[in-house]
């Protein structure tokens, strides 16, 4: 079974998007590609932008929707923010998303998830946690505290693996993704490089040793989010590779 590819569009660079007039511009491209979906952004959203609208022209390139939002679920003080999930979760569904991915903010030890719960069976949008590049959220430790709550209530709640964010906070991958692995349910395909004393994002191509190997140590069939920078001349050729290569079953 191959797994469903997912381009998301901060892949072609914060600058490239805004220079097309926004994510919309990207979905014929992201359609040429033969991708199944796109991710879309609120960080990239344009004020003036309306989401039926995105909606529709989602509908109209035959793409599936992931929506993502850097808003954590938790806030600083530990407490769910239910106020700012049902925002999204009806962003979300002004989008036509059936994932809406989140950062997992400052959870605490043994978060009480019953008031998330009502909000999510509410709908038919699932909420997804991505390890972050924060301690808070983007460390094993507090991630599988709070997946094993997610287990023990029976919440709706999956998990976004990104492959290159525990690079930047210095983490292990290969065993965070044997400690997390039951619970992802998307992968964000990153590659990663050092570069100056920083971390940066790269193409696939350039640092293939960084997520190629995690691939196997993953669930095979859930979708696979293209994230590391698409850039060249014709964009649809070059997103077309990666997502022809995702395809390939791994198992």
């Amino acid at each position: 079974m191959q797994a469903e590819v997912i381009v998301v569009t901060s892949a072609y660079g914060y600058d490239t998007v805004r220079a097309m007039g926004g994510q919309a511009a990207l979905l014929p491209i992201i359609a040429a590609s033969g991708a199944d979906g796109v991710e879309i952004r609120r960080e990239l959203l344009n004020r003036d932008e309306s989401l039926p609208g995105l909606a529709e022209q989602i509908r109209a390139c035959h793409l599936s929707c992931v929506y993502s939002s850097p808003t954590p679920l938790f806030d600083p003080t530990g407490t769910p923010d239910l106020h700012g999930l049902t925002e999204r979760l009806d962003e979300a569904a002004q989008l036509g998303a059936r994932l809406l991915k989140l950062p997992l903010g400052h959870a605490p030890d043994n978060p009480g998830l019953a008031g998330l719960e009502g909000l999510l069976r509410a709908g038919d949008i699932r909420l997804l946690i991505e390890n972050d590049q924060t301690s808070e959220g983007g460390t094993p430790a507090p991630l599988l505290r709070f997946f094993q709550a997610v287990q023990q209530q029976g919440a709706p709640i999956g998990m976004t693996f990104d492959m290159a964010n525990w690079h930047w906070l210095g983490e292990d991958k290969a065993q965070a993704a044997a400690q997390l692995a039951s619970f992802v349910e998307y992968i964000h395909v990153k590659a990663s490089r050092e570069r100056d004393g920083k971390v940066h994002a790269v193409a696939l191509d350039e640092a293939p040793d960084t997520w190629a190997p995690l691939l196997p140590l993953l669930p095979t069939t859930v979708p696979r989010g293209i994230e590391s920078p698409l850039l060249g001349d014709d964009l649809a050729a070059v997103t077309r590779g990666y997502v022809n290569r995702l395809r390939i079953p791994t198992a």
